[in-house]
Order: C-alpha cells, then sequence, then structure tokens
C-alpha cells in the first residue's frame, strides 16, 4: 500500500494499492493498457474527503503547460494542462493583464478540476469564460472534445460529476479570456477593498487572495479541503418564509429562485469554530471542516452529517456535500 496522506489537502492518513503519476496524455494510455480496476483520479486532492484505504490504483494527475493557442484585439484563447495549479494558472492570466479568472485566486485544486466542480467565487463561476476541454475516455481509449454546452454546467455541477463521471480523465482546459476591462463587483467584501475605478485584474486578485486568506485556513497547516457544503439553493416562497423569521439572513438571487449562505446557516445552529474530537469547524468560516490533526475520515464524515442534520431541524433546508467522499 502507498500513503496518500501528501496527496490531499484534508491530510488524513489513508492508501491506495498503487500511485500512478501521469505526465502526459501517453502516460494514461499506458496506464490503460495494464487494464488495472478499480482505479481513481487524484489532482491537487482539494475537494475529496477518503473514508478508508482506497482499494485500487490512483494516477495522480501532473500533467502541466500553459500556452496561448489563438488571439486576437479583443481575447486570447489559453490553454492549460490539467495538472497546473489552478492559483498559478490565475496568477499566470492576472500577470498578463488578463481578465476573467481574477475573481478566482487562491481556490485550490488543479486546472482539471475547475470544470469538473465549475468552482466559482465571488460572483464569478468559471464556466464564464470557459471554452472547451480536453478529455481521454477511459473506457475507449480515445480523445474526445468537450464544448461548454457538452458540459452541462450547473452550480458546482457538470457532465463529470453526473453522467460523465468516472468515465474521463480531463487532460487539457481552454479559457477564452479578456484584454478589456470586465470587473466583477458583486460582492460587497471585494467591492469595499476595491476602487470602484479599478483598471488591472491584479487589483481584484489581490482582494480576493486576502479575503481568502483572512476567512479560510491554509491546509499546508490545518488540514480541510474548503467549503464542504454548497450554498443552498431555494425557492422564493421557502426564503420569503425563512426571512420572516430570520430577518437578517443573507442570500444571493440564483434565477428565480434565492441561494441561501451555508456557512450563515451552520453559524446560526452553534457550530462556527466547534471542536468534536479532532475534527470541527474553523474559527473564522463555520463552512469549513477541519482535520486539528488526527482525524479519521470517517470522523469527518460523521460530524458533517451532524451538522446537516441541525440546520435541516433549525431551518428544514437540506445542506448538499460539496466535497467528494471516496471510501466505503
Amino acid at each position: 500500500m502507498t500513503s496518500l496522506q501528501s496527496f490531499h489537502t484534508f491530510g488524513t492518513e489513508v492508501a491506495c494499492e498503487q500511485l500512478f503519476p501521469v505526465y502526459s496524455d501517453q502516460d494514461i494510455f499506458d496506464f490503460l493498457l495494464k487494464n488495472l480496476h478499480p482505479f481513481m483520479i487524484l489532482g491537487g486532492g482539494s475537494n475529496v474527503l477518503f473514508t478508508s484505504d482506497y482499494k485500487g490504483s490512483v494516477l495522480l494527475n501532473r500533467i502541466k503547460g500553459i500556452e496561448v493557442v489563438d488571439e486576437d484585439h479583443q481575447s486570447l484563447l489559453v490553454s492549460a494542462g490539467s495538472g497546473e495549479v489552478w492559483h498559478n494558472f490565475v496568477m499566470w492570466s492576472v500577470g498578463h493583464e488578463l481578465w476573467g479568472l481574477e475573481n478566482l485566486a487562491l481556490i485550490p485544486g488543479t486546472v482539471g478540476a475547475a470544470p469538473m466542480q465549475n468552482i466559482g467565487a465571488y460572483g464569478v463561476e468559471q464556466d464564464k469564460v470557459f471554452h472547451s476541454l480536453e478529455a481521454i475516455d477511459l473506457e475507449e481509449g480515445t480523445t474526445r472534445v468537450f464544448y461548454k454546452n457538452d458540459c452541462l454546467f450547473g452550480y458546482r455541477e457538470s457532465y463529470f460529476k453526473r453522467e460523465g463521471k468516472g468515465k474521463y480523465f480531463i487532460t487539457k482546459v481552454n479559457y477564452l479570456l479578456s484584454k478589456t476591462a470586465r470587473p466583477i463587483l458583486n460582492y460587497a467584501d471585494v467591492a469595499q477593498k476595491v476602487d470602484p475605478n479599478v483598471t488591472s485584474p491584479s487589483q481584484i486578485a489581490d482582494a480576493v487572495i486576502d479575503i481568502r486568506k483572512q476567512k479560510l485556513p491554509d491546509p499546508k497547516k490545518i488540514g480541510n479541503a474548503g467549503s464542504f457544503f454548497k450554498n443552498p439553493v431555494v425557492s422564493m416562497d421557502k426564503f420569503n418564509s425563512l426571512k420572516s423569521t430570520y430577518n437578517t439572513m443573507p442570500a444571493y438571487e440564483s434565477g428565480q429562485a434565492m441561494k441561501l449562505a451555508a456557512g450563515w446557516l451552520i453559524d446560526q445552529c452553534g457550530f462556527k469554530g466547534v471542536k468534536a474530537g479532532n475534527t470541527g469547524t474553523y474559527q473564522n468560516q463555520a463552512l469549513v471542516l477541519v482535520n486539528n490533526g488526527g482525524a479519521s475520515g470517517s470522523e469527518i464524515l460523521q460530524f458533517a452529517r451532524q451538522i446537516q442534520g441541525a440546520v435541516q431541524q433549525k431551518f428544514d433546508v437540506e445542506l448538499e456535500m460539496e466535497v467528494n467522499v471516496i471510501g466505503s
């Protein structure tokens, strides 16, 4: 067995039978010829919770590279290897004065996980500038291009989390980034830190980095996977009913519905900064579950279910896990 503790941000002690680093498409094809099952793909390990050892092989994504594919006077089509660290890619774009990804600075994980999770923060989701991706069909051993409509993006959702789950290895992601200013300052936290006459994407990225460092723990110091739960989306009628009782409840419009702040709901149930054995919630953000040292994945999962139960009982709102739970 090979330890996976250093390859996922919760840092729990789990192992797999075999670990295969992947640096190119050919490495994937070579692995498929071995016909080893079961197997799973691991990138930055920032959105997974192992509840037991993985009884199979792990493909460790290390496919790198950033290049400009096409350009006109308004935009650049940029391609990034799926194993690139997401934040490094964002800072590359910011350093080249390109707009579109600056609100997504400091999100942990790899580029390949971005479309899979349809990551988002501070008023922006990656699908807003997503162009296409390349992926290898793990059953057929062929390469396929997925365009935006093929990916079925939703709130923290995509085709790759539903119908296509486990069927593809994303190798490259392409984004269409703008040369002209397109600042998005919908969130008060960001707007308060940025001059409304913002002139560069780095101003927004710097503000987002500062906010995230204040609110979220560094996984190198405290094991965590960022936001553990999705912000629940409820009907307008449900929101109005809740608002009549909890008049300070924060919410944001989401089409014809309202998106509630999961962290606020959890905080109202008394879980912010709580320690439960070796796990708990982060002192500055109730939405983040942490490994305070020595926690097992099953212990963290049990605590997460306690939170779900408390929010359900108090608000009649279901919290859905954003983190992918892997294990028996």
